[in-house]
């Protein structure tokens, strides 16, 4: 989404006639359109252009207004919404109540809906990764393993592949508690593979000494137990888990969908306001100038500014002294030359993710 400029001039000798010199004068250099500003009253709403702005952060390319316009769009066809936002109420008041009521919401909304997600994710994470870390269930069957014996367990040992010989040859001498030819290579990634061996026991644990043995070879013995229930259990867990996330996605969607069409509404309208209370503090009563919503055509805005310059400079002496002469102007220290106009200048960024002043 690219750079917009709002600005606005008086309208010498009418607005209507302003407009038409600078769409004239504009037309090769950007997509320009008319800014449809309320008659307002400059007294009600000078304390109101002090506050800070409304951002929205929600999301991009999304659709705004009763007509469902796209953000672009909505700009260049912006009509004060009366019905909204009442000329003789305090706009600031209106969009700080519109927005701390969609940041509440959304902080209630969105933690339940987080909290699946990360639940989600952690038993994602453990079906990935390689056999020294990722979870087996969906690894191992339950022919893989000597159940209900009192003599005998299954251990499940993760091998790298670069030792498989060295383990064929090995594992039955590593401890005399091995069942001979008992190991099957269960499962294999790009690293490892995981066998099962059938050992002897007492007592109905594995003997610390015979995990020992095969760490010393660098063979991992993997601390797992085959139960149907728990096996099951996870996978159940899984399931409800999606089917929970995707059951909350739509309506969640749609709540932040209508939530940030208000939201970008009320931030256009405080722009709106800014242009008013501004072209009234620079050009003074009567009501007397034209907005302009701009889009500068690609690496066009150097042109346009020195167009626009060209069209206004007449409108502030101290612009013209400071071009002629490169002297900084009284007032602003600290914003750059580049920074002031001799008409009414704001940026728009619908790039509403990435950091802007505007």
């Amino acid at each position: 989404m690219e750079e917009f400029w709002l600005i606005s001039a008086p309208g010498e000798p009418t607005p209507k006639k302003m407009w038409e010199h600078i769409r004239e004068k504009t037309k090769e250099l950007s997509a320009s359109h008319k800014f449809g500003l309320p008659e307002m009253q400059m007294a009600q709403y000078m304390a109101d252009i002090l506050g800070d702005e409304v951002k929205e952060r929600l999301a991009e390319n999304l659709l705004v207004g009763p007509n469902k316009l796209p953000m672009e769009n909505f700009l260049t066809r912006f009509t004060w919404d009366g019905a909204k936002f009442p000329l003789r109420q305090p706009l600031l008041n209106i969009v700080e109540g519109l927005v701390s009521q969609i940041d509440g919401d959304l902080k209630q909304k969105s933690q339940a809906y987080n909290q699946l997600r990360q639940n989600l994710q952690a038993i994602e994470r453990k079906e990935t990764g390689n056999l020294m870390t990722r979870s087996l269930v969906d690894v191992v069957r339950k022919e893989h393993f000597v159940l209900n014996s009192e003599y005998l367990i299954t251990l499940l040992v993760v091998v790298p592949k670069v030792m498989y010989k060295e383990w064929s040859a090995v594992y039955e001498k590593l401890t005399d508690m091995i069942v001979p030819r008992s190991s099957v290579l269960v499962h294999e990634d790009a690293e490892y593979g995981l066998y099962s061996v059938t050992m002897f026991h007492k007592s109905g644990s594995t003997h610390p000494g015979a995990v020992l043995c095969f760490l010393q070879h660098r063979f991992i013995v993997r601390d797992f137990t085959y139960d149907p229930k728990a096996i099951a259990q996870e996978r159940h867990e899984k399931s409800k888990l999606e089917m929970q996330l995707k059951k909350q996605f739509g309506p969640l969607m749609n709540w932040l969908k209508v939530n940030f069409s208000q939201a970008f509404s009320a931030w256009i309208h405080l722009k709106a306001l800014r242009v008013f209370t501004e072209s009234v503090l620079r050009y003074s009563l009567p009501v007397n100038f034209q907005a302009v919503v701009m889009k500068p055509n690609k690496k066009a805005q150097k042109k346009l500014t020195e167009t626009l310059n060209q069209l206004y400079g007449h409108l502030d002496s101290r612009f013209i002294e400071s071009e002629a002469e490169q002297i900084d102007m009284p007032g602003l220290a600290g914003l750059g030359q580049q920074d002031y106009h001799p008409y009414v200048f704001f940026k728009v960024n619908l790039n509403l993710l990435e950091k802007s002043s505007s």
